[in-house]
């Protein structure tokens, strides 16, 4: 499901769609997933909520119950993207589908600050299947 909360940037929903499609085949994944996509002031709110951090962040993830009551929610903010694009050399579309896919293995469970590099193993594999690129 996609929720789109910015105006300012028109999305590529397909192409998006395709990438989460695409890794949670390859993971042998099932279930819903909610895509959204705000502005900064939207993710500084939710950052100082649940993890204390009072500044934007570019991808937020909420975990759900699993399966056919949903895997979960994963928030991006696209002026985050655009920053994000532009400092790395990417298109925003580029930019939107590693976040995207940043955010989907957070919510299943995949933690970057406490698995030891299993997650960022794991999302450079997908990134370069998926996406073309590390």
């Amino acid at each position: 499901m996609f929720v789109n909360r910015q105006r300012r940037r028109t999305l590529n929903r397909a192409r998006l769609s395709r990438v989460l499609r695409s890794a949670a085949a390859g993971l042998r994944v099932e279930g819903e997933l909610c895509l959204v996509f705000a502005g900064d002031r939207s993710l500084k709110r939710l950052n100082g909520r649940y993890r204390g951090k009072d500044r934007p962040t570019d991808v937020l993830s909420f975990v759900g119950p699993g399966g056919a009551e949903g895997l979960g929610d994963v928030v991006i903010s696209v002026p985050a993207a655009e920053r994000n694009a532009r400092l790395l050399g990417r298109s925003l579309a580029q930019e939107l589908d590693v976040l995207a896919l940043h955010g989907f293995l957070h919510v299943l469970g995949y933690d970057h600050e406490t698995d030891a590099g299993t997650m960022d193993r794991l999302e450079h594999r997908l990134r370069r299947r998926l996406l073309g690129f590390a």
